[in-house]
């Protein structure tokens, strides 16, 4: 049974309810998100928005599953064509089945995709300097940490250093 499909807009309630749900969990993992963020409307905007980037081909929004039940969220975001053939990962997984090994499977779908379907070179992910789960979650797939950016995104309110990491096609 696949981890993951592309995501539809008929997911957003779904989505929604594990946002808000899981609000406060999220929190420290996340750019701060006001009410708005947690509404059926806002998520069914951006599951749309996503479609439309991938239609484009600049994106593949995921959703990963347990079974038929969405679970989380996985992108391949900011997919980038010519000489570097690039892309970035982001996800999450509700915290009822993180530690099970799904974010883990979603990780290397993305990869398949990325690599198999789509032909890039390189996969970025970053994580917070004491994400060590997500970390984890990056090395079971190969990936290599290369570096430390400084105040690298807004995460809970504040500019954070995120550890940076790749994988490259060769590897």
């Amino acid at each position: 049974m696949p981890t993951t499909r592309v995501a539809s807009v008929d997911d957003a309630p779904a989505v929604t309810a594990l946002l808000r749900a899981n609000r406060e969990a999220f929190a420290p993992w996340e750019p701060m998100r006001d009410d708005p963020w947690f509404t059926l409307d806002t998520q069914r905007t951006i599951l749309q928005t996503s479609l439309e980037a991938h239609a484009q081909g600049t994106m593949v929004p995921l959703v990963i599953l347990d079974g038929d039940e969405v679970i989380g969220r996985l992108n391949i975001n900011g997919i980038t064509r010519g000489a570097l053939q690039s892309a970035v990962l982001g996800y999450w997984v509700s915290p009822s089945h993180q530690g099970r090994g799904f974010a883990t499977m979603a990780v290397a779908d993305a990869v398949a995709i990325a690599f198999r379907e789509l032909d890039l070179h390189r996969l970025q992910a970053e994580t917070l300097l004491h994400n060590t789960a997500s970390q984890q979650v990056l090395l079971r797939n190969g990936f290599r940490p290369y570096g430390v950016a400084p105040s690298y995104l807004k995460i809970a309110g504040s500019w954070q250093d995120h550890v940076l990491f790749h994988l490259l096609a060769t590897d």
